[in-house]
């Protein structure tokens, strides 16, 4: 019955036609391998047409490999299987009902190892020709030939397909730094468009499960049901293609080839459970996106979970009716899915529900994976050969009861040890926190009361007259005329809400806020619509605050900036009666301050990774406004500072130093406030962009960029590194057998693409939140998922 069901089921999903593999063996097929030491080979020598020639070619022929080996086993799968039983034997051979029935059974798999042979060696050549070796194919997964195409195209000034290429390494490498800043580098370049930003290695059944899921997020339900059966159809060619290149050589795990030794079944066995347990992991290979590590949770079924309410909202209840009894198929107790058949079923009639039946595929494809998890579990549990279901809708029972009680048991020992050493790192992080947190403050108390660096300028208070640690009060940071200009291009370039999600009043209904990050002040600079004079006075003056907190608090190591944003607060006036509430309610910058237990969480969303904080104020001329101490308790106030022009206001960010903003009552408010970190990974990413910017506005370049104005491509881009000097650099190429995966020679230094033309990508709100992914499932006619599938 089981080899029946999968014979069945591979036949359904052959190659749609004969045309689809049309190699033969008169021209045998290049070796990928061969062609892309070819393509690394022209790459040193700077000859990018053959460096392109060959890895574009090396990837045709990985492809065409793969779908070659794939169809010749599909095809002998259905020319010599074993559902007919051969003349003069009756029953179908089975191995170990008598010598005869062996030699039947022997006989039908030499018939298909012959039919794969001769298919393969017709239409590939002799397969010693095709024999990769691990290390080009760790190349070939990492994507590598892309990385190299980047630079060649990039060369050529084939600007569309150096950004495509770059962008579908990347998706597979998204630790890779370089590549990233090469592509916030392309964005930034003229004739650059969004849509040259593909994946070329893209999958169709993912692509259209994810155009679905936005069409599906939009409410636009007819077309993601299109999406979604695409995605299905899709989905069961890629598993079908999948499984069948799991039938291949068998990997020894470790086990020297020529100390292997087993009989003959034993050997079978081994070959059979790992061809097995790879079918099996197909579900997961193909549920996984480039670059993740974990696949989407419960893959195939969400499908059809989409598709239900998506046909329901297309008022299409046949197939509401049949997605959903295809879902619960997979999870046939889920309350909400029952829920929906039941409504779905009166709606559309009781008896015309009933005779709708799941798809017919699906209940093939769960039967003969179960099928095999019986197998794999068996082998697991008389063999110890290791089996991890990969699916979360598998059936208890599947699972031989002695192996569940062992699994049980392991996973309460795991636990029981985990929560012990959990226990114990919290005693210990809670003794070394207390011990740092005394030799901190002492440090700290005795180290505060650095060079301030520039002359004129006057430390007013420091943390004793602030009654606090790690605070400090300066004066006469910059002259009467930079507060008016910054003043001014806060009114020009500031937009109601910036930083806070376009909400113009995000911290009190009285008060409207507005603001503009270095970035834009810069960007609307180089367009004329500001003073670039301006712009650029922002961003050193931005600078020059950093470098006086740095040396002022005796830091060790470098203080980054996290975020920098010119804000003003300004007065409503028909708002004004009898406000009691503030400005900005007291917080702390790195936790989470819970007042009424006067204590502060350091734990997300709170920017966590904040060390110091500082604003630089710019006016006097309003009401009210005065910046506040206060203790943990958010209501005693332990030190007023009343703003003014070119005074700032520095700060330790943690729980020692909550703060607040009393109300504006009446005119603005307007400041430059500085966020600092220690940590060079959470360097301001709008920071580096607006270095790299300025540079290219006012700066010498090289001679290749000049005349053109972003109009032509330039020879090398640069790199920056976390905001200090930038020089033109030039990397290494990685070698083929490295294994490495850096970026082939130039390479260009941006930011994070999200903040891209984007000034509110670095707020206070969207910095350090995380999405999850989720699926959808719906009550009756509604769908009570609030998040959608991640794209």
């Amino acid at each position: 019955m089981f080899l029946c069901i999968g014979v069945l089921f591979a036949l359904s999903l052959l190659p749609r036609s004969s045309t689809d593999v049309q190699l033969s063996g008169s021209v045998p097929l290049e070796p990928y391998d061969l062609l892309f030491d070819n393509g690394v080979e022209a790459y040193y020598k700077g000859d990018w047409k053959s460096v392109i020639l060959n890895m574009e070619r090396a990837l045709l022929n990985k492809g065409a490999l793969r779908r070659v080996k794939a169809h010749c086993r599909l095809l002998c799968a259905n020319q010599t299987g074993f559902g007919e039983s051969l003349p003069g034997l009756g029953e179908i051979p089975v191995p170990g009902n008598g010598a005869v029935a062996d030699l039947g059974f022997f006989q039908n798999v030499l018939k298909r190892a012959q039919c794969v042979s001769a298919c393969e060696e017709e239409k590939l050549g002799p397969p010693s020709l095709h024999k990769i070796s691990e290390e080009v194919e760790i190349e070939f997964r990492k994507r590598s030939p892309y990385n190299y195409l980047q630079v060649a195209y990039f060369k050529i000034n084939r600007l569309d397909k150096a950004v495509a290429a770059a962008h579908t390494f990347y998706l597979a490498n998204p630790e890779h730094m370089e590549m990233r800043q090469n592509l916030e580098y392309y964005r930034m370049m003229a004739g650059v468009q969004e849509t040259d930003f593909k994946d070329l290695e893209a999958r169709t059944h993912m692509e259209e499960f994810q155009q679905g899921v936005k069409f599906y997020t939009a409410d636009s339900f007819l077309p993601a049901t299109e999406h979604f059966e695409a995605a299905v159809e899709e989905y069961f060619v890629a598993y079908q293609e999948c499984r069948a290149l799991c039938e291949g050589d068998y990997d020894y795990e470790g086990y020297n080839y020529l100390d292997y030794s087993a009989d003959l079944f034993q050997s079978m066995t081994d070959h059979y459970m790992q061809v097995l347990n790879c079918k099996q992991n197909c579900a997961v290979e193909l549920a996984t996106k480039p670059g993740k590590d974990k696949p989407v949770e419960d893959f195939l079924p969400a499908h059809f979970n989409y598709l239900q309410f998506a046909y329901y909202n297309s008022e299409n209840y046949e197939k509401a009716i049949e997605c959903t009894k295809t879902y619960l198929l997979f999870h046939p107790a889920e309350e909400v899915m029952n829920q929906n058949l039941a409504y779905y079923s009166a709606v559309l009639g009781e008896e015309k529900a009933a005779t709708i039946t799941p798809r017919e595929n699906v209940r093939q494809y769960i039967q003969q994976s179960l099928l095999e998890k019986e197998l794999l579990y068996f082998a697991y549990e008389v063999f110890g050969i290791t089996f991890i279901d990969p699916d979360s809708w598998t059936p208890i029972d599947i699972m031989p009861p002695k192996l569940r009680e062992k699994q049980k048991a392991e996973r309460e020992t795991a636990a029981r040890i985990t929560e012990e050493i959990g226990n114990l790192m919290k005693e210990i992080e809670t003794l070394v926190e207390e011990k740092n947190k005394e030799s901190t403050e002492i440090s700290r108390m005795v180290r505060e009361g650095g060079s301030v660096l520039y002359d004129g300028i006057k430390v007013t208070m420091a943390s004793k007259a602030l009654n606090g640690s790690q605070r400090v009060v300066l004066d006469d940071v910059i002259t009467e005329d930079e507060c008016r200009e910054l003043h001014r291009l806060s009114n020009a370039a500031a937009l109601k809400g910036d930083g806070y999600r376009g909400k113009p009043s995000p911290h009190t209904p009285s008060e409207m806020f507005q603001g503009v990050t270095v970035l834009k002040a810069l960007k609307l600079g180089q367009e004329g619509k500001v003073s670039m004079r301006s712009a650029s006075l922002f961003f050193d003056i931005s600078e020059k605050v950093r470098k006086i907190v740095e040396s002022y608090f005796r830091l060790e190591t470098p203080l980054y900036f996290s975020y920098t944003h010119l804000v003003c607060r300004s007065a409503i006036d028909e708002k004004q009666e009898g406000r009691e509430d503030l400005s900005h309610s007291v917080h702390v910058d790195n936790c989470l301050l819970v007042s009424e237990l006067m204590e502060c969480i350091k734990e997300p969303p709170a920017y966590t990774y904040r060390d110091y904080s500082a604003i630089l104020y710019l006016n006097d001329d309003f009401e009210g406004g005065d910046f506040i101490f206060t203790q943990l308790d958010a209501k005693t106030v332990t030190a007023v500072v009343r703003p003014q022009c070119g005074r700032v206001v520095g700060f330790g960010a943690g729980k020692e130093n909550p703060h607040g903003v009393r109300a504006v009552t009446r005119g603005q408010r307007c400041a430059v406030a500085l966020w600092f970190t220690l940590d060079p990974r959470h360097n301001e990413k709008e920071r580096i962009q607006a270095e790299d910017l300025l540079k290219m506005l006012i700066s010498p370049v090289d001679a290749e960029f000049q005349g053109t104005a972003k109009e032509s491509i330039p020879e090398t881009p640069t790199q920056s590194e976390g905001g200090k000097d930038t020089t033109q650099a030039t990397a290494e190429p990685p070698s083929s057998d490295s294994g490495t995966s850096s970026v082939p020679a130039e390479t260009a230094s941006v930011s994070d693409p999200s903040t891209i033309n984007r000034s509110d990508s670095s707020s206070p709100e969207a910095q350090g939140l995380d999405t999850e992914d989720s699926k959808p499932a719906v009550s009756a006619a509604v769908d009570s998922h609030s998040a959608k599938e991640e794209l």
